[in-house]
């Protein structure tokens, strides 16, 4: 039985099992989260490019937020171990855990966008100069960048909202190349986007995750460094 035991350890430690066992991780997350997000974002793709659906979209893209954040929570947990993959159950357990906690950050952060989307989309008709613009672009991607920030640290830390946007802020500037990384990652979410349709980049949903999760690895470290037990 011993013997049996470790040559099972010996095959789940070799390159390939990894490999195998990371692209089975991000299937069953990429599964999880089109089941937690496809029944308001079919509404999204069938929605036209308008401005006055702003308020539609920003409404569907709620449960976007802590989908986001449980792949977040279940990449970061799961071991890529053969003889111990959990990542569904890992996923609910992030989901679950900080449901609430995502969602304090992200509503506040969609209405922020759309209030903003909407001011740039009919700035003629409120009466901005269009010198504003760039000032109200700036403004929308910082929130962005910090709504980024936060719902990393909400997914795998257990803080106050308050706290979580005090950090989220502070590490905006303090680790630039995660900053850069993120405005990288959501410009290419936009061109994907644009070139093709939302639908493929629902299909490439937990690879972006993944990228997220590794491109925040430095605040990661740094909070769990200076800010935790």
């Amino acid at each position: 039985m011993t013997g049996a035991a470790q040559t099972w350890r010996q095959f789940g430690d070799g390159p390939l099992s990894r490999i195998t066992s990371r692209v089975y991780i991000l299937l069953v997350v990429e599964l999880l989260l089109l089941l937690t997000t496809l029944p308001t974002l079919l509404p999204l793709l069938l929605l036209g490019r308008d401005a006055s659906n702003l308020p539609l979209v920003a409404l569907f893209l709620v449960p976007v937020g802590p989908a986001i954040s449980a792949a977040l929570y279940a990449l970061r947990q799961q071991r890529p171990d053969l003889t111990d993959l959990r990542p569904a159950a890992l996923f609910w357990r992030g989901y679950r855990a900080n449901l609430l906690g995502v969602l304090r950050v992200w509503v506040p952060t969609l209405l922020w966008l759309a209030v903003l989307a909407m001011n740039l989309a009919y700035r003629g008709a409120v009466g901005l100069a269009s010198w504003w613009t760039v000032p109200l672009v700036l403004i929308a991607a910082g929130v962005t960048l910090c709504a980024a920030n936060a719902l990393v640290i909400t997914s795998l830390f257990d803080f106050r909202t308050r706290d979580v946007l005090r950090l989220s802020v502070h590490f905006l500037v303090r680790t630039p190349a995660v900053t850069v990384g993120n405005a990288l990652l959501l410009a290419a979410a936009a061109g994907i986007t644009a070139v093709f349709s939302e639908a493929v980049l629902m299909l490439l949903a937990s690879i972006a995750v993944l990228a997220f999760l590794r491109i925040s690895e430095p605040m990661i470290h740094l909070i769990r460094k200076e800010f935790t037990p």
